[in-house]
């Protein structure tokens, strides 16, 4: 039986048409304002000043960023945030101007959500063009964005790293036309609810690309659907990719209408290790994976599986995230 998804499934990407706004260069009606270097006493020189001035309560804010390169780590506990960088092109993470960056790592700082550039600790968020990133390195995890909240949307940003640069761990997410770097595990976390939807998903260095914690038969799950897969442009040598590896033992992750342009192992997926394989009751499977990064002979493991057009069409934006009105749909293909 074919649904409306199977059949949008099915058509090239260039159908599909965003609807963005067509610029984001100056700020809303009452944004809080980060300015680098700013001597003004209505806006903020970094924003960490700028979350620290918010009011308190739940009521609707936005902070607007302009252009500039921002060194801080910025930790945000207050719900119904919205933060926009400046840019002329609010539809792609390619034309950003606005970055956040800082250098921890995980063993320094004593854990992962610790060492994140930017950590989310609070619910109803929402980033827009906004590029995020740890510059630590190879070595240790070293997160860029620490996301601990619920309803969370993260649209036209760029997220760089090398292992374990997004850290999606509870709650409802969406990442949408983002770009997303790193080596090892760069996509992981326990018990979210992550959408992923027309990112870039760029392979640094040698490894896989998620690493769901999932420890129990739950709702979290990792749905990437309509992405693409390539080598960074600053990529260390690459032994080999998997799209993942289990974490703990319920680990699950699904990949749809992926175009790959970085070679893949034949196998698509990995044990978390030999002593460990963590595999007894993992879900992971693909569909309509497809690009020159695809070996011409794939050998998936007895534990992963090859959605059938059917069995893709069960997973949709609703079905990962159940509630869906918070998204914002212009992002959406």
């Amino acid at each position: 039986m074919f649904s409306i998804f199977t059949i949008i499934s099915a058509l090239p990407l260039a159908v599909f048409s965003l609807s963005p706004p067509s610029s984001r260069t100056t700020p809303p009606t009452g944004a809080f304002i980060v300015r680098s270097g700013t001597t003004s006493s209505s806006e903020y020189a970094s924003l960490t000043e700028a979350v620290a001035a918010l009011p308190s309560g739940t009521s609707a804010v936005t902070i607007f960023m302009y252009p500039g390169t921002y060194s801080e780590q910025v930790d945000i506990t207050r719900a119904a945030v919205t933060i926009m960088g400046y840019t002329e092109d609010p539809g792609s993470y390619t034309s950003n101007q606005v970055t956040i960056t800082a250098g921890e790592s995980a063993g320094t700082a004593g854990s992962d959500d610790a060492s994140g550039t930017l950590r989310l600790h609070a619910d109803d968020i929402a980033l827009y063009n906004i590029d995020i990133k740890n510059t630590f390195g190879s070595g240790s995890q070293a997160i860029a964005l620490s996301n601990y909240g619920n309803q969370v949307g993260v649209y036209a940003c760029g997220l760089y790293g090398y292992q374990d640069t997004l850290l999606a761990e509870q709650g409802l997410q969406v990442y949408l036309q983002s770009y997303i770097e790193g080596a090892v595990d760069f996509i992981f976390g326990q018990t979210a609810q992550g959408y992923f939807e027309g990112n870039t998903l760029a392979v640094s260095g040698t490894g896989c690309i998620t690493a769901s914690g999932r420890d129990e038969d739950n709702d979290a799950i990792y749905l990437f659907n309509h992405n693409t897969i390539i080598k960074a442009s600053d990529a260390t040598t690459i032994d080999y990719t998997y799209l993942g590896r289990p974490w703990s033992d319920f680990a699950q992750v699904i990949f749809l209408n992926t175009e790959v342009e970085t070679a893949l192992e034949a196998a698509l997926w990995m044990e978390w290790s030999s002593s460990e394989p963590n595999t007894d009751h993992v879900v992971f499977a693909d569909y309509n994976t497809t690009g020159s990064g695809v070996p011409s002979s794939l050998d998936r493991p007895s534990w992963a599986t090859a959605l059938t057009s059917s069995e893709a069409a069960d997973y949709t934006l609703s079905s990962a995230l159940g509630t869906t009105s918070w998204v914002d749909s212009d992002y959406l293909m």
